[in-house]
Parts: C-alpha cells; structure tokens; sequence
C-alpha cells in the first residue's frame, strides 16, 4: 500500500512538473528572471504604502496626495510660498525691523562697562510682564526685591563655576545632588514603595528632562528586551517635547485621543501597545488645561506590561506635594504609583529658581545609566558626560538651591495656597462669563477656555491688546493662563478686562488689525497639516 502511494505521488509530480514547464516554456527567460523581482518590489511598495497610511491615517495620507500632485502644476507652488510669506511677515510683528539693526560684527573698540546701559535701554523695550503673561514669569514682586534678589545673587556668586569638573567646583556638585534628593523627596522617594533608589540629575529645563528620559527608556528598553524599533504613546495633551525626543531618537510616536474629561484615555493607549512600545506617558498636570491624567491606571498598565511610564510633572512638582497637604483632593501622581519609571520636574517654575533649572528622576540607577554617555576611545582621555551639555552653569545649579533652601517647607506652602485660590477664584469668575466655557475641571493652577458663541482667539486678540499675554490653543480652540504669583493681585483686573474682551467681539465681531485671529483659526481648520508644518518652520527660521 506504501509503495504504491509513493508511485502515485510521484507520478503526480512528474506529470505536474510537466505540464508546468510546457505552460512556462511560451514566455521568454528573461520574463521568468524578472517577475519574481517585479512582484517582490511591488509587495514592499504595497506594505510601504499601507505602513504609512496606518501611520498617518487615510484621511491624512489622502490630502497628502491632493496637495502634492496641486503642487506639481505650474504656478500653483509659487503662489503657496508667496501666501505663507505673507503668513510668516504677520506673524513676525515687526520683529523684521529689530533684526535689521542687530549687531553683526564686534565693535572696534570694545563699550566696557557702557555695555550695561545699553542693556538696560535693550531691555526697556520688552513687553511688561509684571502680572501680564501666562507662565513665563512664577516669581512674585518686583525683580530687584526680595526672592528675586536673592537667587541673583546666588547666581552671582558662582557664575564662574561649571559642575562638568567634579574635582573643582565640589560646592555646585554638592548643590546639585541636594537639589535632585530634595525634589525626590517631595516626590515619593522617602515611601517604602518607591524602592529606596530614586536618583536623578539637574537640566536645563522640561524639555531636556523629557528628552533624557526618554532616550534612557529606549536604551533601557533595548537593553531589557532587545527593541531595536521602538515606540512610544503620548496623549494629545502630551508636551511637544515628546515630538522633539521622537524626532532626535528615531522612535516612532503615536498621539491618542484624550477622553471627554481631557485626561489620557487609558483604553487608547492600551489598544496602541505592541512589541515595540518602549513607555506610555502622562502628565500632573498637562499643560494645555492644568488636568491631570490618571496616573494610578496609567501605571498599573506600564506594569502589566513591563514597559516604562513617565510623568511629567514640570508644572505639578512644586505645586501638588503642597496642595495635599493643604487639603486639596489630589489623585496620585508620583513614585508612591507603582509602574512610574521617570518623572521631570521643573524647579525654574513653581519652583522659583532661575530661568534653566529643572530635574529628571528616575525610580533607580539601573535604568539612569542608560542616560550617560561615557567615550574610552578620544584622544582628549576617558570621558564621561550625564546630561546633554557637558559645560553646565553653576550659577543655575546655586541659583536652584538658594531657591530651595531659602523658601523651604513654609515658603512653599503659603505660595501653593496663595497661587490654588488665585486659580479657583479666576476659574469662577470664567464660568459666570456666560459665552465661555472652561474646558474639563483643572487641578491646578491653569485655567483653559473656549466659545461656542464667539471666535475666542478674537477674544484673545482684544486681550493681547490690552497687554494680556495668553496661549492659543486647538483642539479644542481655546486660550489658558497659567497662574503664577504675578497674577495673585490682579485676578480681578483679568476678569475685567476678559469680559470686556468678550463684550468687544459679541458687539463687533471680526479680526483686528494686527491681530492673529485669522492665522490660529485658519490653522486649526487646515487640512494639510504639512503645510502648517512648514508654516512653522519658515516662521522659527525668520526669527534668528
């Protein structure tokens, strides 16, 4: 029986080789040679193509296409780069000017100590921020007195010093640690769940923590489980400093919807992990609305699935520690959560150190090693850097710990109260405005708003006007203050002044001259988001 089925099979096969060789026999070798290459080439330009539009979105990939095959006819590129010109000459504001009577070569002779008249004539021309601007300014009072005062000094004292020469300036070095432990311990680094080995180093501001974090979770990931194509989950409200890492460190970023609260949708991102997915990310709170993300849930689905999670506390450190103890409900946000691998915090803003100054923490060393760089083969001797500079001001670094030190436990607490009530009393006084809305319910001390009624960015242009420096921002458009002690003794001029802004556009609505209502709302609306893309670009690169 045995022997007979072989027989048969492999009569089959001769007469099926055949009768395969007869049919190919009518097509030319070279065909035969060719279309096997063909159909290899066409099946990775097929899974090319699908790999974008999964990347990008059919909708996205679709405009791509339109606007690119628009651009191919005569005329029609020309007539984009001339209107986005016009785009870029409104956006720059007469800073054109400015630029045409900067300096460009050295003097002859040398202004010695006139140079600092100059300066202060220079700086008579910046824009009053004193209660003013959105952020930008966290220090309260005048810059001369008081807090301000001190951390000059500070600066000033050691403005010589560098902490790249450990065995030099061991005073900075010495800062410099204090300043990571103590902001690790208002973050959980003290609670046995922590693990006893939160470490961490200074930066130069939020987004070089991010960005270290974010390269020592790629290389701890690749490390740890060998991921050579790594990505990562962000939501919406994510900071763009994740783009910027993204960017830097070729991972592949994916951007999740927020949920009807504006807070990281914790089922998007669980749909989003796969075996590349490097760390899941969220915020206390995020930037765009002062919400923040539900870090406990967050944390627990890093942990299911051995993957990192950071938390970017940049505008949260220095505030929630001190919220809690005065009361406020507070959800969880620190290394107490299980499953959270690095957090960055801003010591520069609530905080109240000098511009520069911010911390990266990680919840051991075993994942902080993937953040140096140590070269053992330069001719200029072994060397070994933990940030992204190597030269670092000390002056920054004994600025930050003057900050510390001088305004300790107390000094915190009675700014967190003053800043929390300015915010919950400005936050009321937006929602009896009865044409706006504030988005979600912020936790903190920053209070986003839109319109359904009126163009809010024409509102925004009334209060630029008024000498209000606000953040326009989309989906969904709207504008936030983030509230800062310069703005304890004028939340009721603000209020005044916004409901006289909305009173302006209900009565006349429409762009002002100057204003930029009409760009932020033509951005938002625009479908190509390349062509904001290059919008942008074209914009920084006019600046410098």
């Amino acid at each position: 029986m045995d022997s007979f089925s072989y027989s048969s099979m492999k009569s089959m096969l001769i007469q099926a080789r055949g009768s395969l060789n007869s049919r190919l026999s009518e097509f030319e070798p070279l065909v035969l040679l060719l279309a096997p290459l063909l159909t290899l080439f066409l099946a990775q330009i097929i899974g090319s193509v699908f790999g974008v539009v999964h990347e990008k979105g059919l909708k996205a990939c679709v405009i791509g296409f339109i606007m690119g095959f628009l651009k191919m006819i005569p005329g029609v590129q020309n007539y984009i780069d001339a209107e986005k010109q016009k785009v870029v000459d409104q956006l720059q504001s007469g800073s054109s000017s400015k630029k045409k009577n900067r300096a460009e070569v050295l003097p002859v002779k040398g202004l010695g100590v006139e140079v600092l008249e100059k300066m202060e004539n220079e700086k008579r021309n910046d824009a009053i921020w004193q209660g003013k601007c959105s952020g930008t300014v966290y220090i309260g009072g005048a810059e001369s007195e008081g807090h301000f005062a001190l951390i000059n000094q500070a600066c000033s004292m050691f403005a010589h010093t560098n902490p790249l020469h450990i065995d030099v300036f061991q005073s900075v070095v010495q800062f410099e640690s204090e300043v990571v432990a103590m902001t690790a311990a208002l973050l959980g680094s003290k609670e046995t769940v922590s693990g006893g080995q939160i470490c961490g180093n200074m930066t130069s501001g939020g987004t070089e923590s991010i960005v270290l974090a974010v390269k020592s979770s790629r290389d701890y990931m690749k490390y740890k489980k060998g991921i050579t194509r790594p990505e990562m989950i962000i939501p919406e409200s994510g900071h763009s400093a994740y783009d910027k890492a993204a960017q830097y460190f070729n991972i592949k970023l994916w951007r999740v919807p927020v949920d009807k609260d504006f807070r990281a949708d914790v089922k998007a991102t669980r749909r989003h992990i796969n075996k590349n997915t490097i760390m899941i990310v969220g915020s206390a709170p995020g930037f765009p609305h002062g919400i923040i993300d539900p870090i406990e849930e967050l944390g627990q689905l890093a942990l299911s699935y051995g993957i990192c999670f950071h938390v970017d506390l940049c505008l949260g450190g220095f505030v929630l520690p001190f919220a809690r103890k005065l009361g406020y409900q507070i959800p969880a946000f620190d290394f107490s959560v299980q499953g959270v691998t690095s957090i960055s915090v801003d010591v520069h803003k609530y905080g109240l150190a000098p511009k520069g100054t911010s911390t990266v923490l990680y919840r051991n060393h075993e994942i902080r090693k993937h953040q140096f760089v140590a070269v053992t083969e330069w001719s200029g001797g072994l060397y070994v850097s933990p940030t992204i500079a190597g030269s670092r001001p000390g002056s920054l670094v004994a600025g930050a710990w003057a900050a510390m030190m001088s305004l300790g436990e107390e000094g915190y607490l009675q700014n967190t109260s003053k800043i929390m009530e300015a915010s919950k009393r400005l936050e009321e006084g937006v929602r009896e405005i009865h044409e706006l809305f504030v988005i979600g319910k912020p936790d903190m001390t920053i209070v986003a708003f839109g319109s359904i009624a009126l163009d809010i960015f024409e509102v925004n242009d009334i209060m630029s006007s008024k000498g209000w420096h606000l953040n326009a921002l989309q989906r969904p458009n709207s504008i936030h203050i983030c509230i800062t002690l310069q703005h304890v003794p004028v939340v009721d001029d603000f209020l005044r002044d916004l409901r006289e802004a909305v009173e302006t556009v209900k009565a006349s609505p429409g762009p002002i001259t100057g204003g930029l209502a009409p760009i932020y709302g033509a951005a938002g609306k625009m479908p190509d988001r390349g062509m904001v893309n290059e919008l942008l670009v074209s914009f920084m690169d006019s600046q410098y």
